[in-house]
């Protein structure tokens, strides 16, 4: 029986595209052979620990490059103190407290310091500001309205001397020698100065030195109240306020 030419071109164009399937179905199919292959063992040799000679490590001990030594620090052991004590500081700062503390620390140490700045710029007393004032003595003039040349220091310092009023033989030795010193015109007298500024009014040599002790020794006395001054005591303060004098006037011994 002959085939229809439409049926057979049909038949055609199947044919073909059987042909054309086939070799991606076969590729795609898996490997039956393949996949049952068995896998192969592990050919590599067993690891040996590899111990290494004694007698080549002694050699190698010995050899400069291998020779490990504590290296010691350069610095001092005062240095080394302050490292620790930094890094110590350092971890308290690293704590939430620690922070707390040095921010309004800080704050406060800067308005300390800028109210001690302002006292002493208005020149006050901080003796007498943060602490009580020191006790005034039964004096019969007044030092700071009448005239230092005005009185008569040597016979109040006599008799201060004579009734063991040590205090105030110290205070009016030391009035003595700024009235001296203003005679000289080494300083410029003025009620309202402190004993500091004449210290910075005297030329340069060795009188501001020994100012400076004299007017160290007077304020201890005075300021701090010492009314327990023992003869000797009293001896002692009274030598170097002669040694002062005797440098202002050498051919002359004071009182």
């Amino acid at each position: 029986m002959l085939l229809k030419p439409r049926r057979l071109l049909a038949a055609g164009w199947l044919a073909a595209l059987l042909l054309l399937t086939l070799p991606a179905a076969l590729a795609a199919a898996p490997d039956s052979a393949a996949a049952t292959r068995p896998v192969p063992a592990d050919q590599t040799p067993t690891l040996r620990l590899r111990r290494p000679d004694a007698g080549r490590l002694r050699e190698l001990r010995q050899q400069r490059d291998f020779r490990y030594v504590e290296v010691k620090s350069e610095l001092s052991a005062w240095d080394l103190m302050w490292l620790r004590f930094w890094r110590w500081v350092a971890e308290v700062l690293a704590t939430p407290s620690g922070r707390f503390a040095w921010k309004y620390g800080l704050y406060a140490f800067l308005v300390a310091a800028l109210v001690f700045a302002v006292l002493k710029l208005l020149q006050v007393d901080l003796t007498r500001a943060f602490g009580r004032a020191p006790r005034r003595a039964a004096l019969s003039y007044d030092t700071e309205t009448e005239d230092l040349h005005a009185l008569q220091l040597d016979a109040l310092l006599a008799q201060a001397e004579t009734e063991r009023n040590y205090r105030l033989a110290v205070r009016l030795g030391y009035l003595q020698v700024l009235r001296q010193l203003s005679d000289t015109g080494l300083i410029r007298w003025q009620p309202d100065k402190t004993n500091h500024d004449y210290l910075f009014e005297l030329p340069a040599g060795p009188l501001p030195e020994a100012f400076r002790e004299l007017t160290r020794q007077f304020e201890y006395v005075w300021y701090g109240e010492q009314e327990d001054l023992t003869t000797d005591d009293y001896e002692r303060v009274r030598a170097t306020r002669l040694a002062f004098q005797r440098r202002l006037t050498p051919t002359r011994h004071a009182a």
